[in-house]
């Protein structure tokens, strides 16, 4: 800090805690280091800034910045993001968006047995996998012109199933974990990984089902611009579609409090508008026959409770401010009671 601003700067400079870094606030300027997983750490910046009554925050990390300051310039009153490098630290310029990876052509013949199995086929970041309310069951791997059926909830999973039941058929072991997910993820269920995994890709089911919880009219599935590191990770779930009036919307859904929903999801709508993400190829697009120019809402669709002030502090203060909805507590209620399909 003394090296990028000098010892007169920081004189009167209070330090404090951050999760996963610290603070330093000298009225009205706030600096806040990033070091744990900096490319989630937009959210909580704007958030002890707005707590500590900081007027211009200066987020500095090693890496993602980049991304941070793209991020960063989809709020009114955008924080600098600032570059680490040794002792010196650089303003960080705005990484472009990326397209989204498409799915191989190679995989989309087993498009036909995930959808046979009762799984909803889902592509993002150029790979197939296979959902049952959000919950990835099986993914399709994919050497040159060769694809092949994983089964499994997760990589551990995917290696166990074929060690202990590596003589079924892709098809027939897909179906019986799609019935096993089926009857373990539901509500009130005991704990299990089943029901635990990926909470907010199960209410993105929830809302593809019945997009009026989002007050859209329709809605289907997209890639986020943030890749999960694994299904333990908090991300949140994308979609777009029309609003009930029509209109191009995405909308975003998010379990618990997360302080990263808002920056992700504006720049999930940024992506989405530049046509860099977008349905899957076998997904008609909604927004194809919109007549409008197309600058998309922006809903963020969170369980009651899970509507902290802090969300709707951020989304409110997007250049384009976001919509906060509440599904009820008993979300998960609204979906899944259907029996996997038997083998055709």
């Amino acid at each position: 800090m003394r090296d990028g601003w000098g010892d007169e700067a920081l004189a009167e400079a209070t330090p404090g805690g951050f999760p996963g870094g610290a603070t330093l606030r000298s009225h009205p300027i706030g600096w806040v280091l990033a070091e744990d997983r900096p490319e989630r750490s937009l959210g909580g910046a704007l958030a002890w800034a707005g707590h500590a009554g900081v007027e211009e925050l200066r987020l500095l990390a090693s890496s993602a910045t980049g991304d941070l300051a793209r991020r960063a310039a989809e709020f009114a009153r955008p924080p600098k993001v600032w570059e680490i490098e040794g002792p010196a630290v650089r303003r960080a310029q705005a990484a472009a968006l990326e397209p989204d990876a498409a799915v191989p052509d190679a995989a989309l013949p087993l498009l036909d047995v995930v959808q046979a199995a009762g799984a909803r086929p889902v592509g993002e970041h150029g790979v197939l996998t296979a959902e049952v309310l959000g919950l990835e069951v099986a993914r399709v791997g994919v050497e040159g012109s060769n694809a092949w059926l994983e089964v499994g909830v997760g990589k551990h999973d995917r290696e166990g199933q074929r060690l202990l039941h590596g003589d079924r058929s892709p098809l027939e072991a897909l179906v019986a974990a799609v019935a096993e997910v089926r009857r373990l993820r539901v509500a009130d269920a005991t704990s299990h990984p089943a029901n635990l995994l990926s909470p907010e890709r199960w209410l993105r089911a929830v809302v593809l089902e019945r997009p009026a919880l989002a007050g859209a009219g329709v809605l289907v599935p997209i890639a986020s611009t943030v890749v999960r590191r694994d299904l333990r990770s908090r991300a949140p779930a994308p979609a777009l579609g029309l609003g009930e009036d029509g209109a191009p919307v995405v909308v975003v859904c998010s379990v618990g409090i997360d302080p990263d929903l808002v920056p992700v999801a504006a720049d999930v709508r940024a992506a989405a508008r530049a046509g860099l993400v977008a349905p899957a190829p076998w997904i008609e697009h909604p927004w194809a026959g919109y007549p409008g120019g197309g600058r998309p809402g922006l809903v963020l669709v969170v369980p009651e409770g899970d509507d902290h002030a802090v969300t709707r502090e951020l989304a409110a203060a997007l250049v384009e401010p976001a919509a906060v909805r509440t599904v009820p507590g008993d979300w998960r209620r609204m979906v899944g009671a259907d029996e996997a399909p038997s083998l055709p």
